[in-house]
C-alpha cells in the first residue's frame, strides 16, 4: 500500500491483479483507494486526473469527474472508499494522479495527490 496527505487528506492505494479477467495482451488490475480526511473542513472531491504508464512504455491520460460516478463529500474525521481498475497491454504498469478537491467552508478549490502506485502481475515475481 502507498499512502500520501495533501492539506490534511490522506490518499492509500492497494492493487490487485485480476487474473480471471486477464489474458494474453491484456492485464486487468483492480485498485482500491481509500480517502480519508484528517483535516478541520468538510471537502468533496470533483475530478480525478490519472496518468497511467503501460510497462511497454505507452502512457495514458484520464481526466473526468467524480471517481466511480460519485463526487463525495467527506466530513472530518470520516473516509470514502472505492474500487476501480485498469487494462494493460503489459504485465506490469503504474499510476499516480490527483483528485480536485473543494473545501465547502470557504470553497476554495485544491488538488490533492494520489500517490504513484505499482501494478505488476504476481507471476513476474516467479
Amino acid at each position: 500500500m502507498v499512502t500520501s496527505i495533501t492539506q490534511g487528506v490522506k490518499v492509500s492505494v492497494e492493487t490487485f491483479f485480476q487474473p480471471d479477467y486477464s489474458r494474453r495482451g491484456e492485464f486487468v488490475f483492480a485498485y482500491r483507494i481509500t480517502i480519508e480526511n484528517k483535516s478541520e473542513n468538510t471537502v468533496q472531491l470533483l475530478r480525478r486526473h490519472w496518468h497511467i504508464y503501460d510497462g511497454i512504455g505507452v502512457w495514458r491520460e484520464v481526466e473526468g469527474e467524480g471517481v466511480v460516478g460519485e463526487t463525495p463529500i467527506i466530513e472530518p474525521g470520516h473516509m470514502h472508499q472505492y474500487v476501480s481498475g485498469c487494462h494493460l497491454v503489459a504485465p506490469m504498469g503504474k499510476m499516480k494522479g490527483t483528485y480536485l478537491m473543494l473545501r465547502t467552508a470557504d470553497g476554495n478549490y485544491f488538488d490533492v495527490i494520489v500517490p504513484e502506485f505499482q501494478m505488476i502481475a504476481p507471476f513476474l515475481f516467479n
